[in-house]
């Protein structure tokens, strides 16, 4: 007779909770429109990003998620209550530069006192502290390895700044695709926006305009893919202009520019109820916490 215990049910794998953000800046602010809308008329543009702020944290409150906002500084001079707002609902307040001026634009005096200036306008508004940054447009690469020791100097716990794919405004095909730290020495942990894989081809799969003009099947498929078989967190990024299809049009604008940018905005909002029901979300200074936990641990 084999008394031999029968073997214990497994429990189920935990679900990886994957990182929400949201890139805050307003319509007028963003790459497709940098030849079109000047720096200086910004002041002259229709600033919406409160109403489109607040439309979010309904969603988020709705969803039950908490998430990050990476801010840019000139947005938090001008709307500090949503700031407070933004921190006071529990969401992780962190820096998106001052202007979204792209960090391979500037050198490493004018990129540390860009970090200073718009840590110290974000962290007045929200009063909280600010651990936590994004470049603009993914501009952190191969370029400014520079980028990643001012941050780790500055004190900054992660970055999520790096896009390791091929594209025409950004991107580091060679960079890892997941948690990794960028600066010998030190804790700063670099957390890229998501891709996927199908052929042995990285496809973008993070967010954005992708996430907004691709069908919603292909971005679910690619967030499962990259829990299930890497068993790593997504990192998703979305802007308070992709939720407003009653934003001002850029007039002069080159039609593949508007095209990437109004494309589906009406069906956006229901677009991401869809993902905070069918993937588990947290804030991605979470997330950063535990990769460089699990990546000291391997390091012991």
């Amino acid at each position: 007779m084999d008394l031999a215990p029968a073997s214990l049910p497994q429990p189920p794998e935990r679900p990886i909770v994957n990182g929400m953000s949201v890139d805050v800046e307003d319509w007028f602010q963003v790459g497709a429109f940098e030849n079109t809308i000047a720096r200086d008329d910004w002041d002259r543009c229709e600033l919406r990003v409160k109403r489109n702020v607040e439309c979010i944290l309904a969603l988020f409150d709705r969803a039950g998620v908490k998430a990050t906002f990476f801010t840019l500084g000139w947005i938090a001079e001008r709307v500090p209550h949503t700031i407070r707002q933004i921190a006071e609902a529990g969401h992780e307040l962190a820096s998106h530069g001052y202007d979204h001026q792209r960090v391979f634009t500037m050198d490493r005096a004018a990129f540390a006192e860009d970090l200073r200036k718009s840590r110290a306008i974000l962290e007045d508004a929200g009063g909280v502290s600010v651990t936590g940054y994004r470049a603009p447009s993914f501009s952190i690469d191969a370029r400014n390895p520079w980028a990643h020791e001012e941050l780790a100097r500055q004190g900054y716990a992660y970055s999520s700044s790096v896009a390791p794919i091929a594209h025409d405004h950004y991107g580091w095909r060679e960079a890892p695709r997941f948690a990794f730290r960028p600066v010998d020495g030190a804790d700063l942990v670099e957390l890229p926006v998501t891709t996927a894989v199908f052929r042995g081809r990285r496809l973008a799969a993070g967010g954005g305009g992708f996430f907004r003009t691709l069908p919603y099947a292909f971005s679910k498929w690619a967030i499962a893919q990259v829990n299930r078989d890497a068993r790593e967190p997504a990192i998703f990024y979305f802007h308070p202009w992709e939720v407003d299809p009653d934003q001002p049009r850029a007039a002069g604008a080159p039609m593949r520019s508007r095209l990437r940018h109004y494309t589906n905005l009406s069906a956006m909002e229901g677009k991401l109820e869809h993902l905070l029901r069918d993937f588990d979300w947290g804030r991605v200074d979470a997330i950063a916490q535990t990769a460089l936990n699990s990546q000291l641990r391997e390091a012991a």
